[in-house]
């Protein structure tokens, strides 16, 4: 058994399609239309057979509170070295995305930095 894919709701899908294509190498397949359901939806898929399904209604809406919300907390990539990751959370910082934790040691023996995709996602970046 194997988790197949994991789904984020976006109010702009070109921008985080855009998002992970850039920093993460993802390469999305077509893009999927329900007229009827006013839905639109990408998958991306990742060099090691991972997926991420970003969807978009014209409803989503941020949500109200800083409070994070029961489910989703992150999703974690690795880079593969402690050297990769400290040059993605530099990438990012410089063109103008928030990088809210390291690149640091974690106490369960991560090396990670903390980003935030267009979206306000928390994302991850470890060896």
């Amino acid at each position: 058994m194997r988790i197949e894919h994991v789904a984020l709701w976006t109010r702009d899908i070109e921008r985080l399609r855009s998002f992970y294509e850039t920093y993460f190498q993802a390469s999305a397949g077509p893009r999927y239309v329900n007229e009827r359901k006013r839905f639109t939806s990408y998958f991306l898929s990742f060099e090691s057979g991972a997926r991420l399904e970003i969807m978009s209604r014209p409803e989503v809406e941020a949500p109200a509170a800083d409070a994070p919300p029961v489910g989703y907390a992150h999703l974690a990539v690795s880079l593969g070295s402690r050297e990769a990751v400290d040059a993605m959370a530099e990438r990012l910082r410089r063109e103008g995305h928030p990088v809210v934790d390291g690149p640091r040691q974690t106490g369960d023996g991560y090396y990670e930095c903390v980003v935030l995709d267009p979206e306000g996602n928390r994302i991850e970046v470890t060896v």
